[in-house]
């Protein structure tokens, strides 16, 4: 089983915290496990229990090429003993970008569809043809979110971050918001920033919600404002914030998360988007294996790459 390490918690300080009265902190969910980090590692925590038990030797799952849920999977099933699978968006190109490169030297068997076939990933027929070809497998979603993810993302608050009457995360599937709304308690407020470009994002949080059957002790929104032109999308702006704030506080953020979700909070503290005497909690949920690929596709060198 996936055993963690302690999650600091680090205290930020800053002349315009200060001037506005803000508390602000980020728990340091990058730095929970050497290989499975942020929070791929409680959406995996439960999908690897539930193949045990299920008495799975394979675990097959889906993403793009720069993955993080490729690459941390890659990483727990070696960890754990499975064999992996990684069905992988578009063509194979070599030499594999470090993602896909990392994730194959650990063992994981990666296998290459064309876009069509890939929307498809949820379809029985093509679930059949997988299983056909590889035989018997645990299917864990692409991004990892399902019931038994969620179960894990609930663990990464507790009675401890009751003390912060904000919490902000990022989103992409939805998995970690949705486990941090079933946590919060009754005096707090959950703020997730989109990675994705629309404003259907609202609506599928709803159903995720509904779905996992989490009613929310305290708030929550869902902030559609700073996806920077949709998923994998950037500007100089959000590059510039992302050194910066490496530059104040030694904190490494990439920028397909967690750096639009810092970004996003920062513009609101700024804004005075947030109450005098607010406490605000960031959850830095790891990926920054993407980032030597971001820096592969774009020459752009970022902090810590």
């Amino acid at each position: 089983m996936l055993i963690p390490s302690t999650i600091p918690i680090q205290s930020l300080e800053h002349p315009l915290l200060a001037l506005k009265n803000i508390e602000l902190a980020i728990m340091r969910l990058d730095l929970i496990h050497p290989g499975v980090s942020g929070n791929k590692f409680f959406k995996l925590k439960y999908n690897l229990e539930q193949a045990r038990k299920e008495g799975k030797d394979a675990l097959l799952t889906f993403g793009g090429a720069y993955s993080n849920h490729i690459f941390a999977t890659a990483e727990a099933a070696k960890a754990e003993g499975f064999q992996s699978i990684g069905i992988i968006r578009g063509e194979r190109t070599d030499p594999l970008n470090p993602t896909l490169a990392h994730a194959e030297s650990l063992g994981m068997k990666l296998h290459f569809v064309d876009r069509e076939t890939y929307r498809g990933k949820s379809e029985p027929n093509f679930i059949n043809h997988l299983e056909n070809l590889f035989g018997d497998f645990y299917l864990i979603p692409e991004g990892g979110t399902n019931e038994s993810a969620i179960k894990g993302t609930r663990e990464i608050i507790g009675e401890d971050e009751d003390q912060f009457s904000h919490l902000a995360v990022s989103i992409g599937t939805g998995g970690t918001f949705a486990g941090l709304a079933g946590s919060i308690s009754s005096t707090q407020k959950l703020i997730g920033f989109s990675s994705l470009k629309g404003e259907f994002i609202h609506s599928e949080i709803e159903q995720l919600l509904s779905e996992s059957r989490i009613f929310s002790e305290g708030s929550y929104q869902v902030n559609s404002e700073y996806h920077f032109g949709g998923y994998g999308k950037y500007n100089p702006e959000l590059i510039e914030f992302i050194q910066e704030f490496y530059e104040n506080f030694g904190i490494v953020l990439d920028p397909i998360y967690t750096g639009k979700m810092a970004f996003g909070v920062w513009d609101l503290i700024k804004r005075d988007g947030f109450e005098p005497q607010s406490k605000i909690l960031l959850i830095h949920t790891g990926g920054l294996q993407g980032n030597l690929g971001f820096t592969e596709r774009t020459g752009i060198i970022l902090p810590g790459s």
